[in-house]
């Protein structure tokens, strides 16, 4: 917990409650339902909260903001980004419906009114949305296919409407279609030895009725 309160300091109380809790809920579930790799359960903060959090360096949300988080696995980074974003709407969807579940129960137990969870393909989401998030789910080629049709037209924000997708390593040739996606180091907000290769990925895209 100490490592989110390093680099997130105005906190209110409410948030520091749900963020303490965050770890007695996920170990209480991953040993139900494995959404979480065994050995990072113990790095529950550092590889998967403030991983997700990485995208709030990057922008922060507008309040009625809708973000879809897709292929959210267990909830990241749609949980945390949730808890730090009050008054954003957040929509995590995920295919496997067991890993929904994980995120319903962690939602209702931190009384996050501004969470939907939904069992679900991305391509059958209805609605359109600020940004799209996501943890590496799949290349951006597809990525892009899966969710362009889903972006809001409106601007909210100061990054434009698109993508904000948590990668790691090299993206070179991955992002040869999309010249004008921006990379953002982690490593130039985190000091821990993690996130030196991890990035965030902003991938700009226009509205499609």
């Amino acid at each position: 917990m100490d490592v989110i309160l390093t680099y997130f300091k105005e906190l209110s109380d409410k948030q520091l409650s749900q963020f303490q809790q965050l770890e007695q809920l996920y170990t209480f579930w991953n040993a139900q339902i494995n959404v979480i790799s065994r050995k990072d359960i113990s790095t529950l903060y550092e590889r998967h909260v403030l991983h997700s959090l990485g995208i709030a360096k990057v922008q922060s949300f507008n309040t009625k903001a809708n973000i879809l988080d897709v292929g959210t696995g267990g909830g990241f980074p749609g949980i945390p980004l949730a808890i730090l974003f009050p008054d954003t709407q957040f929509l995590l969807v995920d295919s496997i419906g067991k890993k929904i579940k994980v995120v319903e129960e962690v939602a209702k137990a931190l009384e996050l009114k501004n969470v939907r969870a939904q069992h679900t393909r991305v391509e059958k989401v209805k609605g359109e949305f600020d940004f799209i998030i996501s943890r590496a789910v799949t290349n951006m080629n597809d990525f892009v296919k899966w969710t362009r049709k889903k972006v809001a037209k409106k601007q909210k924000h100061e990054l434009k409407n698109g993508i904000l997708y948590l990668k790691g390593g090299d993206l070179t040739e991955e992002l040869t279609n999309f010249p004008k996606a921006t990379i953002y180091n982690l490593s130039n907000y985190f000091s821990e030895d993690f996130f030196e290769t991890k990035k965030v990925v902003h991938v700009p895209l226009k509205y499609k009725p």
